[in-house]
């Protein structure tokens, strides 16, 4: 059975330094630095039904990063996509993106602001129509060209930014059960991908970022592969964390637990998505609080799970404000 170091020796990894997968190079939260997180979407492209033209507020952008800015948000991650055209593949690029000049603009004024800007490509076979034609070439020579091309310029529009978010959730059948083109990676297969994508980000300067739900459901396979160096977003949606209430929520909420006692850096993720959901955020922060130890808690994440347009302006706002609401009672009973 191929295990970490077979990989390593893979083309796909190779000149990757072997201690940035098999040593906890994690890098070390500042001082009394927590990072408060928003997650804010350019593109849409992550789910069945594919959007050809932007669907963007540019209002509602900017309103967001204030609100951010005001109640102590310090970091965004923004989901690229195909939102950007990007000047290796402009392909790729939906009706009306952005220049890469327009999002260069942006991170300046966003760092002025104060917050952290994260980009976002979501490389889950679940998640990924935003790569056009190339979503159904995955681990394609081709898809390893694209997928390092496309890291590697966005690595340099952010000017190799402290984390690159990969995104890499719901890679199952269960979650694309109504696609009309389903894939689903496994075995040696999933991990040479993945080590492929966390490699490239590695090499261009960045901690790899993921969103973790493969833990619930193969811990042992996840225990023996997962490299420490990748930062760990579990999350739960839901409200009870205390006393959950269906078998989902029980092992997503495990999966903090599970992570912890493996010694992996965690930044644990909430959403009000939800209809009913509004305490997810400070739930999670509070539940989180208590269960993971303080030097590999490194922040929380916020999901709102809405398109950036003027429709969904209350709920993002709100989502924003809910960080804000969790950030005072993490400073007053925590900090």
């Amino acid at each position: 059975m191929a295990d970490r170091r077979t990989f390593v020796k893979q083309d796909s990894v190779e000149g990757i330094p072997a201690c940035n997968f098999l040593v906890s190079s994690t890098q070390q939260k500042p001082t009394n630095e927590t990072i408060w997180v928003c997650l804010l979407h350019l593109s849409v492209n992550m789910w069945k039904e594919h959007q050809p033209d932007l669907q963007f507020s540019e209002s509602l952008w900017h309103d967001a990063l204030e609100k951010m800015v005001n109640v102590g948000i310090n970091m965004v991650v923004i989901d690229l996509g195909d939102a950007i055209k990007y000047t290796s593949h402009p392909e790729i690029a939906i009706n009306n993106a952005w220049s890469t000049l327009k999002l260069v603009d942006e991170i300046s004024k966003i760092r002025q602001m104060g917050i952290e800007p994260i980009p976002k490509l979501n490389f889950s076979t679940c998640h990924d129509s935003w790569l056009g034609v190339y979503s159904k070439m995955v681990s394609t020579r081709k898809y390893y060209d694209v997928c390092r091309d496309l890291i590697a310029e966005v690595s340099y529009l952010f000017d190799k930014p402290r984390y690159f978010h990969l995104g890499m959730d719901e890679e199952n059948e269960e979650n694309q059960q109504d696609y009309d083109y389903i894939a689903i990676r496994q075995n040696e297969l999933y991990w040479g991908d993945f080590y492929f994508l966390i490699g490239e980000v590695l090499k261009s300067g960045s901690r790899p970022w993921v969103w973790q739900d493969f833990i619930r459901y193969h811990f042992e396979k996840f225990a023996k592969m997962m490299p420490k160096s990748v930062l760990q977003s579990n999350w739960y949606n839901g409200i009870d964390l205390d006393k959950p209430k269906s078998e989902f929520a029980l092992k997503s909420i495990k999966a903090y637990i599970d992570l912890e006692a493996l010694g992996y850096d965690q930044v644990p993720g909430g959403s009000n998505y939800y209809e009913g959901t509004e305490e997810c955020f400070l739930n999670n922060v509070k539940y989180c609080c208590e269960h993971i130890s303080d030097k590999r808690l490194l922040g929380f994440i916020q999901s709102p799970w809405k398109y950036t347009i003027e429709e969904n302006r209350k709920h993002i706002l709100k989502s924003i404000e809910l960080v804000g609401d969790a950030k005072t009672w993490f400073d007053k009973n925590i900090h």
